[in-house]
């Protein structure tokens, strides 16, 4: 009995890249992106509840440039897990399966995250005049 040779599963260096699959890991790792930022949030809070030279301690560390950084990817991954949240419970309704439905969606994810992300800035720092 010879034993046949079957072909091995195809690796992932093998796939072209696709938008499909690119939003699907970004919707991962934005995800723990968030999860990570609570500590941020929760940061702040303890500092807030604590009083002003803790909270001091912390407003540097936020308007630093490292500090800024963070805050504007922390706020980015959330628009973007938002964004591509609904289009995931727009999928589980139904809606949106056709080939050309799941690219538009995804190129309009990418597009309104960038924009809905400046805008928050815009106004985070119109309103606030800035950290």
């Amino acid at each position: 009995m010879a034993t046949q040779q079957r072909p091995l599963s195809p690796h992932l260096q093998i796939y072209a890249k696709q938008i499909t699959s690119s939003m699907s890991i970004l919707h991962r790792i934005t995800g723990v992106v968030n999860a990570l930022g609570v500590l941020a949030l929760a940061w702040w809070l303890v500092a807030l509840a604590a009083g002003g030279e803790t909270y001091a301690c912390f407003v540097a560390a936020a308007d630093s440039l490292p500090g800024r950084i963070a805050l504007f990817g922390f706020g980015a991954t959330l628009v973007y897990h938002l964004l591509n949240g609904v289009r995931h419970l727009f999928w589980d309704a139904g809606f949106g399966f056709e080939i050309p439905a799941v690219y538009r969606s995804g190129y309009a994810v990418i597009a309104l995250a960038v924009v809905l992300t400046g805008l928050l800035w815009y106004v985070a720092f119109s309103i606030g005049g800035g950290a």
